[in-house]
């Protein structure tokens, strides 16, 4: 069986597209609306955003480059969105992107929102613009050589995340992840491991960048795991991937691929 494709949800019929689009440095997430504005794709578009603020991503874009919006309509959508995004802890920063031609771009500029709800003519600009705006004290990075210290020194990392964020709970599971992505990496790439674990809310995004752009496949045949290691050091593979983050994906690069985990787990007792 293939990897799942990273996709939260996937309406287009309705109008609506909701994808998870995770870099090196970020978990975007990127909610696409086409076709006219009218209530039924309000309703569709309202639905995927609360979906969207579910797993807290580290941005959101919306890409409105295909709606037929000739009155302006859906500016107060993407208003009470914002706001929603903004009242999230940690706050979850939103961008539109609208081309300049269309009367939306007008409207949404001419709501002074511009500060707090930017638009963007393209979703590239958007991106760069948000990746530079996300905290730095919200992310532990590492690059690593394919050797046989990576696992250990990629579960030291999560393990300082998980302590310094006060997500001892996610600590395990977090641990079992990043072991099977990185080894899975080394055992098929080889080459420098770019490591990234990014509080998400009340969760972990897990993302390790290597040179190979092939995309990782699950196996359909069961894989025991080695017994002379401990249980969080290796476990089935990708599978175990699957039934340990509560989602999980891969896509392409320039450079290669990044293979992402989202890790969330019961709220740490207080």
């Amino acid at each position: 069986m293939g990897v799942s494709p990273p996709y939260l949800s996937d309406d287009t019929e309705q109008g609506v597209t909701l994808r998870l689009d995770a870099g090196p440095e970020a978990a975007f997430s990127l909610l696409t609306v086409r076709g006219p504005w009218d209530a039924s794709l309000r309703d569709n578009a309202s639905a995927s955003l609360r979906r969207c603020f579910t797993e807290h991503p580290d941005a959101l874009i919306v890409d409105l480059s295909g709606l037929v919006d000739p009155r302006s309509e859906s500016a107060p959508t993407w208003v009470t969105a914002q706001h929603a995004a903004a009242a999230m802890r940690p706050p979850v920063p939103v961008a539109l992107c609208v081309p300049p031609d269309l009367p939306l771009a007008d409207r949404m500029q001419g709501l002074g929102v511009g500060r707090f709800l930017p638009v963007y003519a393209k979703v590239g600009q958007a991106r760069v613009a948000l990746a530079a705006r996300m905290p730095g004290a919200e992310r532990f990075t590492i690059m690593l050589a394919p050797d046989t210290d990576a696992p250990s020194l990629a579960r030291n990392l999560v393990s300082d995340a998980c302590l310094s964020w006060g997500l001892v709970h996610l600590l395990h599971p977090s641990r079992l992840v990043m072991s099977e992505l990185v080894t899975n990496a080394i055992e098929h790439a080889g080459t420098e491991i770019g490591v990234v674990v990014t509080r998400r809310g009340a969760g972990l995004q897990l993302a390790v960048a290597d040179g190979d752009p092939r995309l990782p496949q699950v196996l359909t045949r069961t894989n025991r795991p080695r017994p002379d290691l401990p249980l969080d050091e290796r476990g089935r593979g990708l599978r175990t991937v699957q039934e340990t983050a509560s989602m999980w994906g891969s896509i392409p690069t320039e450079t290669g691929k990044i293979v992402w985990a989202t890790v969330r787990g019961a709220i740490a007792p207080r």
